[in-house]
């Protein structure tokens, strides 16, 4: 079946799509996720294998270019090496990609490269192992980094480490990620802290701009500009030509909502057009209801066509979305 791009009301194309495969965690952040008496859906309402290639396919045919994998953690979903194989197997292509926590990385990381899997973003808060502790209430950064060398070790390039910057939590230790670019040839993206947090407790004065951080980078590090397009951060490397990259992703102080390409997919089978949106577009029940591709994408076309011009947090009437960051996918 032929089918022509996506393209929202606001002239927007979206050429990537997000798909949690997993709403379970193995670590518990805590600006993600309380400590305890976390529900998890469901194991029947996750979309299966099957679920998430026939759903992928028709984005694809849709223009769709790039895929992330995401969760929750998306290497605690049992498949995940078959779903990716099966997806590079049917889109070489697409440039399939993972968010992942990185403790199960060194156990992975071989056959996820091995099955079609061109790169990882890992999540990483802090370099100081107690610190490290307190944020995901697990003693394991040896771990991460062990994972990061197994990435890097099995191929899979560029390897992005995405640091969620709090304010008077992690915001000293941006030099210490710089030198980490530096050293080990990792694009280091600082991501200001956003309303997802399943505590609610989200306020603008633990906010870190973007801008802020950068004026430290470049007071250590002269830096040269890159173009971003629609990558959501901007992107720098070292003007004295060491290796790595720095990114900020400026969502709360700029907003890049204007060029966003993106939706999600989450793990239950909603398609949300924006992060922080409030409503969803339900393709679990019609596709298990025997829907055509045909009807899926009019589904789809629908929801993007009323994608939102901006997540709108600094508007008086922001609403939060229902569900927190584990259950929308990264």
């Amino acid at each position: 079946m032929a089918m022509s791009e996506l393209i929202d009301r606001f002239g927007r194309t979206v050429s990537d799509l997000r798909i949690s495969v997993t709403d379970r965690c193995n670590f518990r952040c805590v600006y993600c996720m309380p400590e305890e008496g976390v529900a998890w859906a469901p194991a029947e309402t996750s979309l299966t294998p099957d679920e998430i290639h026939r759903l992928a396919g028709i984005f694809v045919a849709l223009g769709v270019q790039t895929v992330r994998l995401t969760g929750g953690e998306p290497l605690l979903r049992r498949e995940i090496v078959d779903v990716v194989d099966r997806l590079h197997g049917d889109h070489p292509h697409i440039e399939l990609s993972l968010t992942t926590n990185g403790f199960l990385l060194r156990r992975y990381a071989r056959r996820l490269a091995a099955a079609g899997l061109c790169r990882v973003n890992v999540s990483l808060d802090s370099l100081q192992p107690d610190r490290f502790a307190r944020i995901t209430r697990q003693n394991a950064l040896h771990v991460v980094l062990d994972g990061i060398d197994a990435a890097r070790e099995a191929g899979l390039h560029p390897i992005k480490i995405n640091v969620v910057v709090v304010r008077g939590f992690n915001d000293d230790e941006l030099l210490a990620f710089a030198e980490l670019a530096r050293a080990s040839d990792v694009a280091v993206r600082f991501i200001e802290y956003m309303p997802l947090d399943a505590g609610g407790e989200w306020g603008r004065e633990s906010v870190v701009a973007g801008d802020e951080l950068l004026e430290a980078a470049e007071s250590a590090f002269p830096l040269v500009a890159h173009t971003t397009g629609p990558d959501p951060a901007t992107r720098y490397t070292f003007a004295d030509g060491s290796r790595g990259e720095l990114g900020f992703i400026n969502s709360v102080t700029a907003p890049f909502c204007d060029r966003c390409n993106r939706v999600r997919l989450t793990a239950d089978g909603q398609l949300r057009t924006c992060l922080f949106s409030v409503a969803e577009t339900d393709l679990r029940t019609p596709l298990r209801g025997g829907a055509t591709d045909a009807v899926l994408c009019d589904l789809i076309r629908d929801a993007v066509d009323r994608k939102e011009s901006g997540h709108r947090i600094d508007a008086p009437d922001f609403v939060r979305p229902l569900r927190p960051m584990s259950q929308i996918g990264g």
